[in-house]
C-alpha cells in the first residue's frame, strides 16, 4: 500500500497565526478526516497541499509529486470539492464538460454525463437553478469526471440534509475500494467521519493534536467522570484535559486500559470525535 499524502514538517505563518510542524500521511485505500475547530489551520493546510499558498516549511507530496514545484503533476489526478460551487450560476450542466475537458487531460465526458444521471442532475438546468446539496453533487461529478487517484474536499458537506450527506459519504466509500485511491476529507461533522474514516488528524491552533487510525483513537481515548476530590488524587500523567462543572469533573485519558489498570474502581467511558474536540477546545491542560 503506497501513500497518496504524505506531509512531513509543514510550517506557513500569517499575522496571528501559524501552522507549526504539521506532519502525517494518508495510505491508499482510505479515507482521512481533517477535523479542527474554526480558525485550526484546516483550510491553509489544504491550501499549502493543494500549493495554492506557499508553504514557510516542511515537504509535501501529492501522488509522488511536489504540488509547488510540479504543479501540473501533482493536479492531474487529484480531484477537488470546496464549500462552494465554483461554477458560474448562468452556466448549464450540459455545457461543463466543453469546459474542463481543454483543462483536464484524463477528462471523460461520457463518465461526467453518467454523475449527472446517478445524482439525478438535470442537463438542461443552470447551476443557478440548483439547491446546494445539488451544487455539491455536481462539484462531486466534476472533481471524479478526470478519473482522479486523490480526492480533496472542504467541508464539501456543510449545511445538506441527512439524505444528501448520505449520497455523497456513499460515493466517496465506493471512491476507496481499491487502495489506489484515497480521500482527504475536511469537517465539522465528526458523526460522518466517524462512520466511513479509516484516519483522524486534528488541528488544533495550528498543531497536530494527534493524527492516526480512527477506531485506534476511539479505542484508546476515554473518559472519567468523578468528584473533584477524585480527580485531585489521580496521577497526572494518567490524564490529557479536564472539564470542571457545578456537578463534577471529567477528564480524557489518552489510554483506557493504563488508567484501568491503576483505578479499577473508576469507570472510563467511551469518546467521541467530538468529546475530544470539547476537551482539548473547552478543557484545562492537566
Amino acid at each position: 500500500m503506497t501513500n497518496c499524502i504524505e506531509v512531513k514538517g509543514l510550517c506557513r505563518s500569517f499575522d496571528g497565526f501559524a501552522l507549526k510542524d504539521v506532519s502525517f500521511t494518508l495510505p491508499g485505500g482510505c479515507i482521512m478526516g481533517l477535523i479542527g475547530e474554526n480558525g485550526a489551520g484546516k483550510t491553509t493546510t489544504l491550501k499549502c497541499l493543494l500549493g495554492t499558498i506557499r508553504r514557510d516549511e516542511g515537504t509535501v507530496s501529492l501522488l509522488g509529486c511536489d504540488p509547488w514545484s510540479q504543479p501540473r503533476q501533482a493536479k492531474a489526478e487529484v480531484g477537488v470539492v470546496l464549500d462552494d460551487c465554483f461554477f458560474h450560476d448562468s452556466l448549464r450542466l450540459r455545457d461543463i464538460s466543453a469546459i474542463l475537458a481543454p483543462v483536464f487531460p484524463s477528462w471523460d465526458s461520457g463518465l461526467f454525463r453518467d454523475y449527472l444521471d446517478k445524482f439525478q442532475l438535470p442537463e438542461k438546468k443552470t447551476v443557478k437553478e440548483l439547491s446546494r446539496g445539488m451544487k455539491m453533487k455536481l462539484s462531486l461529478a466534476a472533481a471524479l469526471a478526470h478519473r482522479p487517484r486523490l480526492l480533496i474536499l472542504d467541508e464539501a458537506t456543510a449545511g445538506l440534509d441527512p439524505v444528501v450527506r448520505d449520497d455523497i459519504l456513499e460515493e466517496l466509500l465506493s471512491f476507496v475500494s481499491d487502495e489506489e485511491h484515497a480521500v482527504l476529507l475536511s469537517s465539522h461533522i465528526t458523526g460522518d467521519l466517524e462512520k466511513i474514516a479509516d484516519y483522524i488528524t486534528y488541528l488544533h491552533r495550528g498543531q497536530i493534536i494527534l493524527s492516526g487510525p480512527k477506531d485506534e483513537i476511539l479505542e484508546r481515548y476515554g473518559q472519567v467522570g468523578c468528584s473533584a476530590a477524585q480527580l485531585a488524587a489521580l496521577e497526572p500523567e494518567l490524564l490529557t484535559r479536564v472539564r470542571r462543572g457545578e456537578f463534577g469533573c471529567h477528564a480524557l485519558v489518552a489510554d483506557r486500559a493504563a488508567f484501568q489498570r491503576v483505578h479499577p474502581e473508576l469507570p472510563v467511558e467511551p469518546v467521541t470525535l467530538d468529546d475530544i474536540m470539547l476537551f482539548v477546545g473547552k478543557g484545562e491542560a492537566v
